[in-house]
């Protein structure tokens, strides 16, 4: 991570971009999701967070495992403008697990890291069974030769069953994932917004030497918690009004929040 990082333990923001052309809350144009996209952008990186992720969390219901490609060059088009927009490194994720579309958008676009779902074993999401995907993506990243796009991947992953897996420890599983080649490993809680367990967090970095970023239900009040055995923090709830992760970024909440995350470097670098 330090590679895209200059400072440790980065936030990295979420962009929740509107629904996409033929999905089936679609009621933006290509160019008004952009211009959204790039207007959260630059709050985000004058509101001083460390980077960026796309997401296509309005999508729903998501489609499981692959989109079709109105989707990957809708999330092309709007990656590309929030890469020009920013001098921030900046990530993607397409639900539900579309890990190699998501790494063609990544290549296509000049970005950073793409989120994984499902990369090491299967689990059940509420999109159906997600099988695992490093083999294939990998070979996929090393075919189009994008090598230089990471690959964060998502462990005992939230909205899902694991009962298939349920004699694999997360930390098991962290392992697995660095075995297989990703570059992070990205620990949550059951459900969006919901925090991690601080023992699924503890076992996970006890289990792996790759870097342990919380993926969900961080918070400004929660966050000095978790900061010490964290390596960095993927924030979009708690950045928008209400900490509704569907409702546009609420600036007075990601400038509390980086208030106290400057408060917690600063301790740290005096430590």
């Amino acid at each position: 991570m330090t590679s895209l990082f200059p400072i440790p333990k980065p936030v990295i923001g979420v962009i929740h971009v509107g629904a996409l052309p033929g999905t089936p809350n679609n009621i933006q144009t290509v160019t008004e999701l952009i211009t959204s996209a790039r207007r959260e952008a630059k709050l985000y990186h004058e509101s001083g967070i460390d980077g960026i992720a796309i997401e296509n969390m309005h999508d729903v219901p998501y489609l499981r495992g692959e989109v079709g490609p109105e989707i990957v060059a809708a999330m092309t088009a709007i990656a590309l403008e929030v890469k020009s927009e920013v001098p921030l490194p900046v990530g993607i994720q397409i639900l539900a697990g579309a890990n190699i579309e998501a790494m063609a958008v990544a290549h296509a676009a000049g970005l950073d890291f793409i989120r994984a779902e499902g990369y090491a074993y299967a689990h059940v999401a509420d999109e159906g069974l997600i099988q695992a995907s490093a083999a294939k993506l990998l070979r996929y990243r090393r075919m189009i030769g994008a090598e230089r796009v990471q690959v964060w991947a998502d462990v005992k992953k939230k909205h899902s069953a694991h009962a298939i897996t349920a004699d694999v420890s997360l930390g098991t599983t962290a392992h697995t994932v660095e075995f297989m080649g990703a570059v992070c490993v990205i620990v949550t809680g059951n459900v969006t917004g919901e925090p991690p367990r601080p023992d699924d967090v503890k076992e996970a970095r006890a289990h792996c030497g790759l870097p342990v970023i919380l993926g969900s239900g961080i918070t400004a009040e929660n966050i000095t918690d978790f900061y010490g055995e964290a390596d960095g923090f993927i924030v979009g709830s708690t950045f928008k009004v209400d900490g509704l992760w569907s409702n546009t970024i609420d600036p007075s909440r990601v400038a509390r929040f980086m208030n106290v995350v400057s408060k917690l470097r600063k301790t740290a670098a005096h430590a």
